[in-house]
């Protein structure tokens, strides 16, 4: 029987740095745009670029508003679930989303609050705090980790409505959202036959057939961290991704298109 595999750990620590320092990056963007930019649309549905920053903001101050709550007796919620619980919720966030944008025209003063709120909440929680979400229970930095994959992905929503902006990401956040949606994928799709490839973040096995053991892997799938997030997330297809030459994929078990998207 082979051996389980390991659950990868994050270092706190980095992981508190790394939501801290991607939602500054996209606050000093977000600060910078015109009324003309934040009426411009965007390629999630009706949202607007003004929408999309609003909901930016509650992304992170949903880490806030869940130390505010009572600490749950234990954890039910493992992190590499959170990818396929969310979608229930989709129709809520969005309702959220709108509500919070009409609210606080002021996107300037409603970053600053978030920050704000966000370091003095994380000053006062110590790294085993549990959450209580809408998905279940689960441990701070289990939430954070979600969180980067929340700004990361959104970061690179507002770069493709935004001609030009060119927010920049964060090495830590970019590298534990891509991660945990490679790990997401292997949880998908266990086994060992297929090599997924995303450097120089993250190598996962998956894929049930042969396993590989040595030497080159009969079926490998590479890309870069953008390229596999957007495919994870929806935002590009396995087939353009190929036609683009923006994913490489050999092998007869290195097609992963009925696998994808993981988050949606």
């Amino acid at each position: 029987m082979p051996a389980k595999k390991r659950t990868r750990s994050h270092d706190p620590v980095k992981i508190r740095a790394a939501v801290s320092a991607q939602f500054g990056q996209v606050r000093r963007a977000v600060s910078t745009l015109t009324p003309e930019q934040l009426a411009l649309p965007t390629r999630l549905g009706e949202w607007t670029v003004r929408e999309l920053a609003a909901h930016i903001t509650m992304t992170v101050a949903a880490v806030s508003r869940a130390l505010e709550r009572a600490e749950p007796e234990k954890a039910d919620l493992a992190l590499l679930d959170y990818p396929s619980a969310t979608a229930p919720f989709a129709e809520a966030v969005a309702d959220g989303t709108r509500r919070l944008a009409a609210a606080h025209p002021d996107l300037d003063a409603l970053y600053a609050r978030t920050e704000d709120e966000l370091t003095e909440h994380l000053a006062a929680a110590p790294e085993s705090r549990l959450l209580d979400i809408r998905a279940g229970a689960m441990t701070l930095t289990d939430f954070l980790v979600t969180r980067t994959v929340e700004l990361v992905v959104h970061t690179d929503d507002l770069n493709a409505a935004v001609p030009g902006l060119e927010i920049p990401y964060d090495r830590q956040a970019l590298a534990a959202c891509t991660r945990l949606l490679a790990d997401a994928l292997a949880a998908k799709a266990p086994g060992g036959s297929t090599e997924v490839r995303i450097p120089p973040y993250a190598v996962v096995q998956c894929v049930e057939g042969p396993r590989h053991t040595r030497g080159t892997p009969p079926n490998v799938v590479e890309t870069d961290p953008l390229t596999w997030i957007r495919l994870a997330t929806g935002r590009m297809n396995w087939t353009e991704a190929l036609e683009r030459a923006k994913v490489s994929a050999s092998g007869e078990r290195a097609d992963l298109r009925e696998l994808l998207p993981i988050l949606s």
